[in-house]
């Protein structure tokens, strides 16, 4: 299919056509092969905005090395960008994509950023079918902060009305997404009859039931057919998480949360015997869950996986612990202070542990990488954080129970609510710089890499634009479980 397309441009839009629509990891390789190609032969001088900008987003999200200096041309001698580019919607719609893939210090890209957005909001509304609709989704949700899967999901109906569209790729991506909801239906109700057997809802009725919800983060994270693995294992460890979550922060005694947390640094089911029966239950559902995994781990040939699992357990413990004595003891800790517990409390590291067995590559190296705690884990932690922080902050402290960042920097830095959420917005977009850089720069294989760019995506998914917590309240992903799970698309 891409030797069909003769042109380098032609090859480029085919490929960015694919990986929209959800295709591309069907050609792999032949994707790999012809942006090396593309890559080799460089850019001619003439190429305008659009292809310029599809040529620097595509290299650069395939980890090849290509400088920003590409764009000087479209810029004046003030370093704005010319106004004549604004008659140009489908290239400002590319150099708009293109700006979310920068690295630090881009200053180029931070304008680009800005110029894209401001012409591209005030032009929306009169721009045609399909078009319109790619820029309404581009401005709430960047195409490299998409979650693929989900992209792909309204991309397919975007491209339908595309008078230039390709009808055996809209054939191909409509069978293709309908075969992988078909295999999400499946592995939800294993996951169903997995969970179901704890009877969790009824012996731990103060703990949320997001059975869905976080077997939508392992859809986020692995969409692919072969990582089946790992959405059933992300999907688990996001079960214990949540119970864990509201353990700690809705239901246990400071006394009872510090018993708990020792019981797990223990990890010795006996010293459960006199304990609070909800106590019982939960350390019961966490080392049955974690004997799964080791089962697993040994049958894979990777032990070593297993202890690591068990630690990342006992380390949010001792995180969700202190958070509660922060509380429960009228504790501020300073911004820093919060920030660096809410580096285990992301989940980024129990996540990572968690997947591990379902990614081919991983060695035992590589958790010796993450457990070095490296720039692009805590990077992508803190996005997590803080959207997490900005859209549940008005939940958590309906009760004035809960503690989160938004209240340490407000506490810290005298300022408003409405300042510290514009703050934690500039925090989040400097940390998607350092994702980015690492994960385009790292030597790691892409399938290790790729979980950092997508936990940050599905953070963006789940609690962008202030519109609460999409993990807590069923609401906000119902529209998304009726497209993965129920709805078929009409062939």
């Amino acid at each position: 299919m891409l030797m069909a397309a003769a042109m380098p441009l032609e090859q480029m839009i085919l490929i960015d056509t694919l990986e929209r629509l959800g295709l591309a990891y069907h050609f792999e390789t032949e994707i790999e092969h012809k942006l090396r190609e593309i890559y080799n032969a460089g850019e001619e001088e003439d190429c305008d905005l659009f292809t310029t900008s599809l040529r620097f987003r595509l290299l650069r999200q395939h980890h090849h090395h290509i400088s920003c200096n590409v764009f000087d041309k479209f810029v004046d001698k003030d370093g704005k960008f010319e106004e004549t580019l604004s008659r140009d919607p489908e290239g400002l719609l590319s150099l708009y994509d293109a700006a979310h893939v920068r690295f630090h210090d881009e200053k180029i890209l931070d304008e680009a950023a800005r110029f894209t957005r401001h012409e591209l909001s005030g032009m929306e509304s009169q721009l045609e079918s399909p078009l319109r609709e790619k820029v309404k989704r581009a401005l709430e949700h960047p195409l490299h902060r998409e979650v693929p899967i989900f992209h792909a999901r309204i991309f397919i109906s975007i491209y339908e009305k595309d008078e230039s569209r390709d009808e055996r790729l809209l054939k191909l991506a409509k069978f293709n997404f309908n075969f992988l909801q078909n295999l999400y239906k499946n592995e939800l109700c294993e996951l169903t009859r997995w969970w179901n057997k704890f009877d969790l809802k009824s012996k731990l009725p103060y703990a949320r039931d997001r059975l869905v919800e976080a077997y939508i983060w392992g859809i986020g994270f692995y969409f692919e057919p072969q990582y089946s693995y790992v959405r059933l294992a992300l999907a688990k460890g996001t079960q214990i998480i949540g119970i864990m979550d509201d353990t700690y922060d809705n239901y246990a005694t400071l006394n009872e949360a510090d018993l708990l947390t020792k019981i797990l640094h223990r990890w010795n089911i006996e010293e459960t015997d006199g304990v609070p029966d909800y106590m019982k239950t939960v350390c019961q559902f966490i080392m049955s869950t974690t004997e799964d995994f080791e089962h697993n781990a040994a049958k894979q040939g990777k032990e070593f996986a297993a202890p690591y699992f068990k630690e990342t357990v006992q380390q949010i413990a001792r995180a969700y612990n202190q958070e509660l004595k922060w509380v429960m003891e009228r504790q501020m800790p300073s911004f820093q202070e919060y920030a660096k517990n809410s580096e285990v409390t992301s989940c980024i590291y129990i996540i990572f542990a968690g997947i591990i067995l379902g990614l081919k590559s991983a060695t035992k190296g590589t958790i010796g990488w993450i457990k070095s705690e490296p720039k692009i884990a805590i990077s992508t932690g803190m996005i997590g954080r803080y959207w997490d922080d900005i859209g549940s902050h008005e939940r958590e402290n309906k009760g004035g129970k809960m503690l989160t960042a938004v209240d340490c920097y407000m506490k810290q830095y005298g300022i408003s609510k409405e300042e510290t959420i514009s703050k934690f917005a500039e925090l989040i977009e400097e940390a998607w710089k350092d994702v980015i850089e690492e994960t385009m720069t790292s030597k790691l294989p892409k399938e290790t890499t790729m979980q950092f760019i997508n936990y940050a995506r599905l953070c963006d998914a789940t609690y962008n634009k202030n519109n609460g917590d999409g993990y807590s309240d069923p609401k906000i992903f119902a529209v998304l479980v009726a497209a993965l799970f129920v709805d078929p698309i009409v062939i």
